[in-house]
């Protein structure tokens, strides 16, 4: 049976999150670059190779990851959101690169037992509403000796950027809906102990969180798109008159001065570098 929380993520990711998404795509791939090659590096995926991108979105890091295997290798993003696997297709089907992709919750999707030499996410592990189920199901899909890696945000309060635009906006957004730390989000996974904790439940060993900082890029004049069209400010603003909407967006605008710098806004975002294995 699915959660409430797990049908709030499917709605979100296949409605208006999913196609805001979309809509920023390159900008979000070209912010996200950093992490995509980071990731990337950690990984050293082989010739060969299966390897399973957890919530993989429109598809960037699947195929950054299934050029390095090459044709004899096998690299499958899975994501909720079908809109998003749509275009990420689409990608595949252009550059010619060999990559799936499965519509599939990956907390509960059946994969073939033991099947992926190689586990990894960009950003895609922290929106479980049962995270340790998650992690099991995913052990399961993982051959021995296979390899779990994955990048998640810290907390809140280390990355200011992130919520520079609901700070700036609740003043004038009374609807705007306040983030929760023990539901499924971007944030979920700030607490070290807390993914520790997950990951050695759910069977996974030698697990090794390590901080990750990087430095984030993005055109000041995608500033205005970037914030109107995503989170939780980008989510209530379709919904408020036009009067309350040019309010918002000044004054949010202002909020992010400190990050303006010429034609670039530039920020550090603060992440994990999380690895574990399977026995």
């Amino acid at each position: 049976m699915t959660s409430s929380l797990d049908n709030e993520q499917a709605t979100l990711w296949n409605g208006r999150s999913g196609r805001a998404w979309i809509e920023a795509q390159a900008l979000l791939d070209g912010m996200f670059q950093p992490f995509e090659e980071q990731l990337v590096r950690a990984v050293r995926p082989e010739l060969g190779q299966r390897v399973l991108d957890v919530g993989c979105g429109t598809g960037s890091t699947t195929l950054a990851l299934a050029r390095r295997l090459g044709t004899k290798g096998y690299c499958m993003g899975v994501d909720i959101s079908a809109p998003m696997l749509e275009v990420a297709r689409a990608r595949a089907n252009r550059e010619g690169t060999f990559a799936s992709f499965q519509c599939a919750d990956a907390q509960r999707h059946v994969f073939d037992p033991a099947s992926f030499d190689l586990i990894v996410s960009r950003f895609g592990v922290m929106f479980f509403d049962q995270p340790a189920t998650a992690f099991t199901n995913l052990r399961s899909a993982a051959r021995q000796g296979a390899r779990l890696r994955f990048i998640a945000w810290r907390s809140a309060a280390e990355n200011p950027f992130m919520t520079t635009a609901e700070r700036a906006a609740a003043p004038l957004l009374p609807k705007l809906p306040p983030r929760r730390q023990d539901a499924p989000g971007q944030f979920s996974f700030a607490d070290r102990q807390r993914i520790s904790d997950i990951l050695q439940q759910s069977g996974w060993v030698d697990v090794d969180i390590q901080s990750l900082d990087v430095e984030c890029v993005l055109p000041e004049h995608a500033l205005v798109g970037y914030f109107t069209r995503l989170g939780p400010v980008g989510s209530v603003l379709q919904e408020v008159d036009e009067v309350t909407r040019g309010q918002v967006i000044a004054t949010v605008r202002a909020a992010f001065d400190p990050y303006v710098h010429g034609p670039e806004v530039r920020y550090t975002a603060a992440c994990w570098l999380v690895n574990a294995k399977r026995y």
